[in-house]
């Protein structure tokens, strides 16, 4: 069995994280993970929504920038 060691650095100090600490540094990980794929996911369906339009539109991201700016 591997059991995953964590450890922090806190004033130079490397302190290994046990028990609920480490139970919790684990879940915010986890959270943070999901919360970045929701970001990536979020970012590519703006493009796709983006690159769509643009396509219906029948102008290039070069035109559409030049008739924002």
């Amino acid at each position: 069995m591997t059991t995953e060691k964590i450890f922090i650095g806190i004033n130079n100090e490397r302190i290994e994280l046990v028990g609920a600490e480490k139970d919790a540094f684990i879940a915010q990980r986890e959270l943070d993970i999901e919360a970045q794929k929701q970001r990536i996911a979020e970012a590519e369906a703006k493009a796709a929504q983006k690159a769509a339009l643009l396509d219906r539109l029948g102008i290039t991201e070069e035109e559409a920038k030049l008739l924002l700016a």
